[in-house]
């Protein structure tokens, strides 16, 4: 993984009092001696009666409200260059509101995306379309999705491998989470954690091997003996120690959730494939069903050959003509 040097923070409320995305990004930004950019995307509406304005005067109206709102990021830019960072602001007429974003961290370059979560749970996400969800199936840099407003102190970073690929994660994504969690484990001075959630039985067991009194223990045992010999081989050009290895033998949902609240940890970095349509539906991935279980931020990584679908032409102000009856 490429060093972070751009990190783009979307606000979607320019005036709120609390802004826990804003905070953690310039913790980030100062251990990395990265750059910031806060972002607006205007996505709202925009009802006119087109009897009674011209193209000027719409674009006038639009200039005016893209000022104001870059005032007000200006606001909290302010605060953080008083702090010695380097920030810029940004806002741009454009929608869905995840494209906007997606766009705009193209335009700048962005090395990783730091947004606040959407407060509800995702219960259904591949219908509910909440802009955090999309940023996360279809950003091609990672995605900090910040649900804890509690600053980072020296916090523990959890990165959740799967070094025998189980679920279908290609080879080399388990590289790019553990680069991606060491950056921001030593960016914060904080310890990283490995994590892995295997498979206790397989499914391919011949008969003969379960004759015995003690065949699954001996059975188990093995398999728990592979699994962690699979994980200190993945691990081998890191310097986690063997107590922040954590093996475990359960399905990812349930193992990752309990070890990150067993160590507190502040942070948990995990790798998701997008998959699209009734498979995605279907199938879905570990990172959707763990993404409300989890009460720590979530940092996303894609594999490093996915590209953001998304298109690189803005949209502009979303007009909605109305007529107005003489």
């Amino acid at each position: 993984m490429k060093p972070i040097r751009r990190i783009l923070v979307p606000i979607k409320d320019t005036r709120a009092q609390s802004l826990p995305a804003v905070a953690k990004a310039a913790q980030l930004a100062k251990g990395l001696g990265a750059r910031v950019q806060l972002f607006h995307g205007i996505a709202e509406r925009l009802y006119i009666d087109s009897s009674q304005l011209d193209h000027k005067e719409l674009a006038q109206l639009e200039e005016s409200q893209r000022r104001e709102r870059l005032e007000e990021l200006e606001g909290i830019a302010r605060g953080l260059r008083r702090r010695h960072l380097k920030v810029t602001t940004a806002v741009a007429w454009d929608f869905p509101a995840h494209e906007a974003i997606l766009r705009n961290a193209r335009a700048f370059a962005a090395d990783l995306i730091v947004l606040d979560a959407h407060p509800a749970p995702h219960r259904a996400p591949w219908l509910l379309r909440f802009t955090d969800w999309e940023l996360l199936r279809l950003s091609a840099v990672p995605v900090l999705l910040v649900k804890n407003r509690t600053a980072y102190r020296r916090p523990r970073v959890l990165a959740a491998v799967d070094p025998a690929h189980s679920f279908a994660k290609p080879v080399k994504l388990d590289q790019e989470i553990l680069r991606c969690a060491a950056l921001i484990t030593d960016a914060l001075n904080g310890a990283l954690h490995a994590v892995y959630a295997y498979d206790p039985m397989p499914i391919a067991v011949a008969p003969a091997q379960l004759g015995a009194p003690d065949a699954f223990p001996q059975l188990n045992a093995r398999i728990a003996a592979r699994a962690a010999h699979e994980l200190e081989r993945a691990l081998r050009s890191t310097s986690i120690p063997p107590e922040r290895r954590h093996v475990v033998g359960r399905h990812p949902i349930d193992v990752i959730e309990e070890v990150a609240d067993e160590i507190g940890s502040s942070i948990v970095v995990m790798g998701a494939i997008s998959r699209s349509g009734l498979k995605r539906l279907i199938v879905g991935n570990t990172a959707e069903k763990v993404l409300d279980a989890l009460a720590c931020d979530i940092l996303i990584v894609k594999p490093r050959a996915f590209h953001c679908p998304v298109e690189r032409a803005v949209q502009g102000a979303r007009l909605i003509p109305i007529f107005v009856a003489p």
